[in-house]
């Protein structure tokens, strides 16, 4: 009970850290719509953000590594004792780890690289000066990474490409939601318009949290509950507390290496290299509290 408790407090609290840039750009939307909509999507909205997107896309992930569970196996596989279940779900895990695995390293590399951000660390001025590297950096990691996987099953090979080409989908996706969202709060566009448009953002974002999921658990359920539970935080943010949220600096610096550590773990899984159930949660709380602190001793310096 206390390793279920875990896992799934650090689910939640790594899909909160992880989604603030969609927290940002919802209360930049929010802003320029009705009340009455602003209601809808911050309470109504939530069910789709939650059990549609959170819940139906780790279930469609498991159920698509293994299709011989079906969709209500892939559900209850880690709670129904069912030994072959169990078996048919460790045996494609390692399909499903490395394609994520990827996926969150190429994350962490694009905002090393390419994105505008606070220097939390002095490495990071230096390879933000270099962005260009990035496209070579991820070129050579996935090469390297699909020549050790053909060696061990031509399927972890193909999940690796599978994860890099789902990460370059969702940046497009993300990188044109980032352009339109200032031309979007002062257009014409209806409420129902906009609101279906954060909609669509919010599932893009998501995938970011469903991905990380997995290197905290297998469990479609643990990840429910916890990218649920970090879903609400989200909305919470959203509501009324982003421009507090926004003074703390270095969260986003925080949530990337806890990225980073993540992606590490599940491509090491993949491999067959155990990694502790405790390990992911603590990595995230650890290093996201050590640039928490970081920030605040930064506001303490800007108020002196």
């Amino acid at each position: 009970m206390f390793s279920i408790i875990f896992i799934v407090l650090g689910l939640c609290f790594f899909e909160a850290i992880s989604s603030i840039d969609n927290a940002i750009i919802n209360a930049e939307v929010l802003s320029g719509i009705g009340a009455r909509a602003r209601r809808w999507f911050l309470s109504w909205g939530i069910i789709f953000a939650v059990f549609v997107v959170r819940g139906l896309l780790p279930l469609v992930i498991v159920w698509c590594t293994a299709p011989q569970l079906g969709f209500w196996g892939a559900l209850t596989a880690t709670f129904s004792g069912n030994s072959k279940a169990l078996a048919a779900i460790e045996e494609s895990s390692p399909i499903l780890l490395i394609g994520g695995g990827v996926f969150l390293l190429f994350l962490f590399f694009s905002w090393l690289f390419l994105e505008e951000k606070h220097f939390g660390l002095p490495t990071e001025k230096f390879f933000y000066a270099h962005g260009l590297w990035f496209y070579a950096v991820v070129s050579v990691f996935l090469s390297v990474i699909v020549w050790f996987a053909l060696a061990k099953h031509p399927l972890m090979a193909f999940g690796a490409v599978v994860g890099s080409s789902a990460f370059f989908i969702t940046h497009g996706f993300k990188a044109s939601a980032e352009e339109k969202e200032r031309g979007l709060v002062s257009s014409s566009v209806s409420d129902i318009g906009k609101i279906m448009y954060l909609e669509v953002i919010d599932a893009t974002f998501s995938i970011d949290g469903v991905l990380g999921a997995f290197a905290f658990t297998l469990s479609v359920p643990l990840i429910l509950a916890g990218n649920g539970l970090g879903a609400l935080v989200v909305r919470q943010l959203t509501a009324g507390n982003i421009e507090r949220v926004k003074k703390y600096a270095y969260l986003k610096n925080g949530a990337m290496y806890s990225v980073l550590f993540l992606g590490i773990f599940m491509i090491l899984k993949s491999f067959g290299i155990n990694i502790p159930e405790w390990a992911s949660p603590v990595i995230t709380f650890s290093v996201v509290g050590l640039f928490f602190f970081k920030s605040r001793r930064r506001l303490k310096n800007e108020k002196r």
